[in-house]
């Protein structure tokens, strides 16, 4: 088994060559060995407290992974709940409703059909990343050799899609006007999920785009890429639809495109969102990435709530967001977390909260996001470095006279610009973001850190 498929927050890699059958059993044993293990005397008397769900998404090779990884967790004498071709969020209800120690979703996310993978959740669907359990897994599963022998766990086979639904849209307020939205399922799991949760909602015309979900993709499952939003803001403007969602492949993140196919970047979706929640719930905690525009803690501060700001990565978030028992937070890369979806993120649910903000609005949603477009900012941008730690301590150095924090990489913030470089986990690549009050000002400082940097890399 290659080491290298071990990443920060999951397991992610190339099947056939890096990720197969046999990696996906030793997987299995190792995982259901790990959460097991973590088990409190209490706990282990509840009905399901020992057994651990499995969900897989629509990749050819996923079925194949997921059993073989059902057969690994059964040898190490786990029960298995499989809960067949889900999205992502679905596992985490899933490991919730029926009260298991944990569970695997076999997917690949965003990646290209060549790929496939694995995300671990314990108890509660709190994350299993590199800190809190991924690296043990790692050192048991290397350790293993691949039996065929006896199988001492049970398999129970489980549809949670109605009590899935219901979960969903519990979340849905009366819409005051009739919406029309499109989405684009990017061929992953939303084109399952989607009409059978959405297909028959009163006051909401559905158009989909790309259901077809069979493991191949028109263009690559990952929102955040321009190119792959082209057919969602082609069909908005020719359909004259209220909005637009583009889901990744296993459809725990989505982006916001407004009816005149501009898409709304994240940090601008949460910012929509502040007033929102803070009416139901004043004061309340809310987390974002620090990546995000200064507009978003502007907006909390302003309605009366208590900015976060934390390290990029859904454990982090998950974390800090069920430490301060925040209402929701949010992250550039389109994760959106709610409290009370268990401190987890969800794409469905994140549609939900959309319509609800705008279904009570007169306003459309290029309207709600003009004002909040008060700064200029570049992105992220990513150069190859290869010291990293020295360069971000050079860039501290010449901009000390800033505000400098080392949360994630470095950042560095004036009265009237601001800048974090932070580290890739598994690549010589620095990952930079400057924002500034003036498109100007924003340019040359941008331009300034690039003279140090170097020319910037496509990734």
């Amino acid at each position: 088994m290659d080491p290298s498929i071990f990443k920060a927050y999951d397991i992610r890699g190339l099947y056939g060559e890096q990720i197969d059958e046999e990696a996906a059993w030793k997987i299995g044993h190792a995982s259901a060995q790990f959460l097991r293990s973590l088990l409190r005397g209490y706990d282990r008397g509840m009905a399901n407290a020992q057994s651990l769900c499995v969900g897989h998404d629509m990749r050819k090779h996923s079925p194949a992974l997921a059993e073989a990884l059902i057969h690994g967790m059964n040898a190490a004498g786990a029960n298995v709940i499989d809960i067949g071709m889900i999205d992502t969020p679905q596992m985490y209800f899933a490991i919730n409703h029926l009260g298991t120690c944990g569970g695997v979703q076999v997917t690949a996310s965003h990646n290209p059909a060549q790929y496939n993978g694995f995300k671990i959740s314990g108890q509660q669907a709190k994350p299993i990343g590199a800190d809190t359990g991924l690296k043990d897994i790692r050192h048991i599963a290397l350790a293993l050799v691949h039996t065929k022998g006896r199988q001492d766990g049970a398999i129970e086979h489980c549809d949670l899609i109605a009590e899935y639904k219901k979960h969903v849209l519990k979340f849905l307020e009366p819409l005051h006007k009739p919406l029309k939205i499109v989405v684009d399922a990017s061929n992953g799991m939303a084109g399952k999920v989607v009409p059978l949760i959405f297909g028959d909602l009163k006051n909401v015309e559905l158009i989909g785009l790309n259901l077809e979900h069979d493991g191949t993709f028109k263009h690559d499952p990952n929102p955040l890429v321009e190119a792959n939003l082209q057919e969602l803001k082609e069909t908005i403007r020719r359909t004259k639809a209220d909005l637009g969602f583009c889901f990744d492949g296993d459809a725990d993140r989505l982006m916001l495109v407004d009816e005149q196919g501009q898409a709304v970047s994240c940090d601008l979706m949460c910012a929509m969102m502040v007033p929102y929640f803070l009416s139901k719930y004043p004061g309340s905690a809310i987390v974002y990435d620090l990546r995000s525009s200064h507009v978003l803690q502007e907006e909390i501060l302003k309605h009366g709530g208590t900015p976060r700001r934390e390290r990029v990565g859904h454990a982090f978030m998950k974390k800090t967001l069920r430490d301060c028992h925040g209402i929701f937070g949010g992250e550039l890369s389109g994760h959106f977390y709610f409290r009370d979806n268990f401190y987890a993120d969800s794409g469905m649910i994140t549609l939900v909260h959309m319509l609800n903000i705008l279904g009570a609005s007169d306003k459309t949603v290029s309207q709600m996001v003009a004002p909040l477009k008060r700064f200029s900012n570049s992105g992220e941008v990513n150069f190859q470095v290869e010291d990293k730690e020295a360069a971000m301590k050079e860039l501290a150095r010449r901009y000390s006279q800033g505000q400098v924090d080392d949360l994630d990489g470095i950042t560095v913030q004036f009265k009237d610009w601001w800048f974090n470089v932070r580290p890739s986990n598994t690549e010589p690549l620095l990952r930079l973001n400057v924002e500034a009050k003036a498109p100007d000002l924003l340019d040359e400082k941008f331009d300034e850190i690039k003279s140090f940097l170097g020319e910037p890399v496509d990734h």
